[in-house]
């Protein structure tokens, strides 16, 4: 019982008065008898608190709500039901124990509960590393209306959830793979230039139709105007592939570049096969790590995502000569590549541009890799001192050069995407979907 018992901020509020009064009646004399009945008193009440909360007709019960598996980088909501079986109002202050990897130890919520309520507390974690996240017990500090005595009970409830690529941010996408004209913040409504080579249907001319597509023939016979409708090609390899070295450990809010990287693979192959394409992924650094052939069964997504689950970062170099060597071996015709790393210097371009290009020969390679959005700011910041006038003359140089690497990359045929982490799925997909509109895969 001892071990569950806690007096309160209140009785120490209280105990604190006591002493004032007690220094005060050395001066005023009839003062010391009134505080000795006060304390008197006030032992009382904590007797009469302490029975009150440790009587047998005190009963809580809590459970914990959790998803079958947590999203990267994502909120992700938990619930915790407390139900008060017994006939009293109790004050409850809750005291939920996290994983380890949130680094949170300060969590704490308090509420009141009449007598037979159950309430449902909502919060929510942002996990930022992949693996499993051991929930622990929950600890409930419970008081009556005195307030002046707690009562620990422990609920020992021990939950394990494995922590994901972003499963939340996938499905938001989702949409995209199915219409061209979403109006969703961020998606850009693709203006189709021509047509592909994959013949859907013929249908009644409608004004707009592109007059290039009207199939004279299907015309004469029907004695009004009919066109040819074509649909996007489907079955195009559509490979992730996600430079895992130190160049990607960097960490913006939180997520290192490679977890943005995770995410947005997920995402992309997601909407890949949506649209009726093959999606695969290769990892690689010093070494190659995951390799998942391109294809379009209904288990490939499972696959990339088990996949991806598991991907660690590593500290040496990324061996471009390596990644070429896998990419001849494993991928068989032309197909697009989306590679996912980081450049800090033109010369960290120069070096693997020339494998770069033999990749692009092969395939239709787009390189992505990321601004630095904390530089960015610097660099757009009011300053005073010359020092400081200086510092961002230095970020706006940086900026300039990452910049001459789209560039660069342009000018040797390579399509190039520069973007924040916080727009990295965006700006992917809408360049598959631009490059998927284009024909050019």
């Amino acid at each position: 019982m001892l071990k569950s018992l806690f007096l309160t901020n209140r009785f120490f509020i209280i105990c604190a008065a006591l002493i004032v009064l007690f220094v005060l009646s050395f001066i005023v004399l009839p003062l010391f008898t009134v505080v000795l009945v006060l304390l008197v008193l006030i032992l009382a009440v904590l007797v009469y608190d302490t029975l009150l909360i440790f009587g047998n007709d005190v009963n809580l019960k809590a459970h914990r709500n959790l998803p079958k598996i947590l999203s990267l980088g994502d909120n992700n909501a938990i619930k915790v039901q407390i139900s008060n079986e017994s006939r009293h109002q109790l004050n409850v202050e809750i005291i939920d124990e996290l994983p380890v990897q949130l680094q949170n130890r300060n969590f704490s919520k308090s509420f009141s509960i009449l007598p037979y309520e159950e309430k449902i507390l909502n919060y929510e974690i942002r996990p930022l590393e992949r693996g499993a996240y051991e929930f622990g017990a929950i600890n409930l500090f419970v008081s009556s209306y005195l307030g002046l005595a707690q009562r620990r009970i422990i609920i020992n409830l021990e939950d394990k959830v494995p922590v994901y690529p972003s499963i939340l941010q996938m499905k938001q996408f989702e949409l995209k793979a199915f219409d061209r004209v979403t109006m969703q913040k961020g998606i850009k409504k693709i203006r189709r230039i021509g047509h592909s080579y994959e013949f859907e249907q013929i249908k009644n001319y409608i004004r707009g139709d592109d007059y290039r597509s009207i199939n004279w023939k299907a015309s004469s016979r029907r004695a009004a105007l009919m066109v040819n409708q074509y649909e996007d090609e489907r079955a195009q390899q559509v490979y992730s592939i996600i430079d895992k070295s130190r160049a990607m450990k960097m960490p913006f809010e939180g997520l290192s570049l490679m977890d943005y990287a995770i995410n947005t693979s997920l995402v992309i192959s997601n909407v890949a096969l949506q649209k009726h394409d093959k999606a695969g992924l290769i990892t690689f650094s010093d070494k190659i790590g995951s390799t998942i052939k391109a294809d379009s069964k209904t288990t490939q997504l499972s696959k990339i995502l088990n996949a991806l689950y598991k991907e660690k970062e590593r500290t040496l170099e990324a061996n471009y000569e390596l990644l070429y060597y896998i990419t001849r071996k494993l991928i068989r015709g032309r197909s697009l590549i989306l590679l996912y790393t980081n450049f800090e210097s033109n010369y960290a371009l120069e070096r693997v541009l020339p494998v770069l290009r033999k990749i692009n020969n092969s395939h239709l390679l787009v390189v992505i890799f990321f601004e630095n959005t904390e530089i960015r700011a610097f660099s757009e910041k009011q300053v005073d001192t010359l020092e400081d006038i200086y510092y961002q003359t230095v970020a706006q140089q940086f900026l300039n050069e990452k910049s001459q690497m789209v560039q660069k990359l342009n000018q040797y045929g390579i399509q190039a995407i520069l973007t924040r982490p916080q727009d990295l799925s965006i700006n992917t997909v809408n360049k598959y979907l631009e490059l998927k509109s284009r024909g050019l895969i």
